[in-house]
């Protein structure tokens, strides 16, 4: 048996587990929360024109342009912006940057299954908050993270699809004694957004990243806006190249047309009511979704069932063995023809 080199603790960890990629045949792929809608424009021309003689050169390690873009945009300075390589690489320069090991990381639960892998990977001493029976944050959610340094929160939750209200949230920044650092990877789908907390609090980190609403997935692209001091903090930590020159270009042409953006958004919040209305007439339970996808539970028929029927018929949605969602599946938002199959597959299935 081949020795196993890496350290102990890195044995033990499961890892975490993306959403499926199949190829070689076609299928209905609603299963990694991406944007059915390609990019705008304004990207695409950016990326083509992009001269490739300066790929020879490093990019700009703090990528200022698109730092001064968004600043402009969201009404945040400069210096209290930081990118990165998706929003998934600025969550881990958190973690390493405010929670050492052995001390206190929180998290609600079920949220996205990247936190606790996390929390492995630094040696953190998890604390996970149990969402209500209706997955909304508990009253008492700094009481329950007490010691911990870092409490994450994604808002829109996944894979439940939920907003939990602004109020609570504000309430969460000012009651807990540690950073408190807001996901917001599915804000562009919701009614409303947290942002406003970064200019009311000193202890608050709000995170973007440009996969879902900007349809730039490919290109790992992700924003986070918060505190000058923690933005300092966070930047010692940072890999120094952590975003190239042509996910830079596009990032920056993405910004500059909000108009593409509001007509994907639109178009996705559409469909969503829309397949969210056929499901519940077939029995379903659809939680209420601000995201670009649906947290559903089959009436007729178990979710693992249905995840491998849909599966053997090319369309593919995500199935969480894990307590209380393991009876529901997560339907990404596709085009309108996308969720149509899905929805006569579904009849087929029986469910």
């Amino acid at each position: 048996m081949t020795k196993n080199y890496a350290r102990k603790d890195i044995q033990k960890i499961a890892g975490y587990t993306p959403g499926e990629q199949l190829s070689g045949r076609r299928i209905v792929k609603l299963n990694t929360n991406e944007n059915p809608y390609p990019p705008s424009k304004k990207v695409e021309e950016a990326v083509r024109s992009f001269p490739w003689e300066e790929l020879r050169l490093y990019p700009d390690p703090t990528a200022l342009l698109l730092r001064k873009a968004a600043a402009g945009l969201y009404g945040i300075p400069e210096e209290c912006i930081i990118c990165g390589n998706g929003s998934d690489d600025l969550l881990t320069i958190g973690l390493r940057t405010f929670v050492g090991a052995g001390e206190g990381f929180a998290f609600p639960e079920p949220s996205y299954s990247l936190y606790p892998v996390l929390s492995q990977l630094q040696a953190a001493r998890p604390i996970p908050v149990q969402l209500t029976e209706e997955f909304e944050l508990p009253e008492d959610a700094a009481a329950q993270a007490a010691g911990a340094r870092l409490f994450i929160l994604a808002r829109p939750n996944a894979p439940t699809g939920n907003a939990f209200p602004i109020d609570k949230v504000r309430g969460l920044c000012r009651d807990f004694d540690g950073v408190v650092w807001i996901d917001e990877a599915y804000a562009d789908f919701a009614d409303d957004n947290c942002l406003g907390l970064v200019k009311e609090f000193p202890n608050v980190v709000v995170s973007r990243t440009f996969s879902k609403s900007y349809s730039l997935a490919g290109m790992r692209l992700g924003i986070a806006f918060g505190d000058s001091g923690l933005v300092s903090e966070m930047n010692k930590l940072k890999d120094s190249y952590n975003t190239d020159r042509v996910s830079q270009a596009a990032g920056l042409a993405a910004l500059a047309d909000q108009d593409h953006l509001r007509d994907s958004v639109a178009r996705i919040r559409a469909t969503r009511a829309r397949v969210s209305s056929s499901l519940s007439s077939m029995g379903w339970r659809v939680l209420p979704s601000q995201a670009n996808f649906i947290l559903a539970r089959p009436s007729r028929i178990s979710a693992r069932e249905l995840f491998r029927l849909l599966r053997d018929r090319g369309i593919l949605v995500r199935y969480f063995p894990l307590p209380r969602v393991d009876e529901y599946l997560r339907i990404t938002i596709g085009t309108d023809g996308e969720m149509d199959e899905f929805l006569a597959a579904v009849r087929a299935c029986g469910a």
